[in-house]
């Protein structure tokens, strides 16, 4: 009985992947998020350059963002990190740093851009213990990829290869109206997440990487839907499901 005790790991669930109540299939999950008033809601909405209307929205995203930058608002942070890349990975134990410092224009310095009426919102994958992704080659994107992510995957630099080794993402508007009206969308540093940050496996001071999303000149005075979707050979998209995907609304007045 001693030695079962001793093997158990508190940081393992005792059922993982398809025998877990969330499986196998990661979803998104944005910032800001609507205040607890609205837990229901997923819409942003301010008027573009009011301060005290769209200072909910940013000190929000401060708050998210200073764990980041502070490793000790994190525990274990400061031990316990290291500072990846794709040639080295990750090493046996060890949480991967996340790069805040090339997020221009979506910053706390910045307001994120929202004085600006082009806001930045903020990506990341849900934490699935043990879940590696399948990474698509460049040759085998799949059909359904937004042909501006398929040309960028398929035009990367020498210096930018090993960017494909990512878990990409995109955002669009969900319907044709949504497409026209949500203008160019920009991603910081760029759309993906790097895979030596998987598998997720509870070690202390882990934080998830973030892709922040620049909605450059969305159309003001309209509700514009958006999805945003995540892409690897074993993310499954289900729209109904929210499966491998998010969904939000953006409004600006």
């Amino acid at each position: 009985m001693f030695v079962l005790y001793y093997t158990l790991d508190p940081r393992i669930p005792k059922y993982q992947l398809d025998r877990s109540l969330i499986g196998t299939n990661p979803g998104l999950g944005f910032r800001p998020m609507p205040n607890d008033s609205n837990s229901l809601s997923t819409l942003i909405w301010y008027k573009g350059t009011s301060k005290k209307d769209f200072e909910y929205w940013t000190n929000s995203l401060t708050d998210f963002i200073e764990s980041y930058r502070v490793l000790g608002d994190t525990a274990g942070r400061g031990a316990n990190i290291a500072n990846c890349d794709f040639a080295r990975g990750r090493p046996d134990g060890k949480v991967c740093s996340v790069n805040v410092k090339n997020l221009m224009p979506c910053v706390p310095e910045n307001n994120f851009n929202y004085h600006l009426q082009g806001p930045c919102i903020f990506l990341k994958l849900n934490k699935i213990f043990g879940w590696k992704p399948e990474i698509y080659e460049p040759n085998e994107l799949p059909e359904k990829m937004p042909e501006s992510l398929k040309y960028q995957i398929q035009n990367l630099t020498s210096e930018n290869q090993h960017q494909k080794n990512s878990i990409w993402v995109s955002c669009e508007g969900e319907s044709p109206a949504d497409v026209e009206y949500v203008g160019r969308i920009s991603y910081k540093p760029y759309p993906g997440f790097p895979a030596y940050f998987f598998p997720y496996e509870n070690n202390e001071g882990y934080l998830s990487p973030i892709v922040a999303v620049h909605f450059e000149n969305p159309k003001t005075g309209i509700l514009i839907n958006i999805e945003c979707k995540a892409w690897a050979k074993n993310i499954i998209h289900d729209r109904k499901e929210r499966l491998g995907s998010v969904h939000f609304e953006l409004m600006i007045d």
